[in-house]
């Protein structure tokens, strides 16, 4: 029987997903041999510095979702894309307090994630649609080459 966290998910503050999330993500491009330094700070749009070798890096923001939702974009998303930044999208797809399950996950180009992002029908808050990440955004599910700068999708 798997291992979970206790905690009913409602008193789970979100802060503990963003966390736990970054550091998935830091996790697997440390598995990748990539050097990652995670940036401090509450309203930052870069989560993750990945120093891929001297003087070549990359930046990555995380979003997490606990459930088969929508990922809020916040209002960091910006309308220009930045060659050298990812979005990793995470789902945990209702199962964060089992310890033993991985996120889905989506490694994005920022082109591609400014691509995805829609405004609300209320007109201030931005996201991205699961069934559109779902339908159009296979070819970057697990695609943790691309932050390593190894094979374009």
């Amino acid at each position: 029987m798997p291992e979970t966290y206790t905690r009913r998910p409602r008193e789970r503050p979100a802060y503990n997903t963003n966390l736990a999330s970054e550091f998935y993500v830091m996790s697997v491009l440390c598995r990748l041999g990539l050097e990652v330094n995670l940036t401090l700070g509450n309203k930052k749009a870069v989560d993750i510095v990945v120093v891929r070798t001297a003087g070549d890096a990359v930046t990555v923001d995380v979003k997490a979702v606990v459930g088969k939702t929508d990922w809020l974009a916040g209002s960091s998303a910006g309308s220009e894309p930045r060659k050298r930044h990812f979005v990793v999208l995470l789902s945990y797809e209702g199962s964060f307090p089992d310890l033993t399950h991985v996120p889905r996950a989506w490694i994005l180009p920022h082109a591609e994630y400014l691509r995805l992002v829609k405004t609300a029908s209320t007109g201030t808050m931005r996201y991205l649609s699961r069934r559109q990440v779902l339908s159009e955004m296979e070819r970057f599910e697990n695609a943790w080459r691309l932050i390593g700068g190894r094979q374009a999708v």
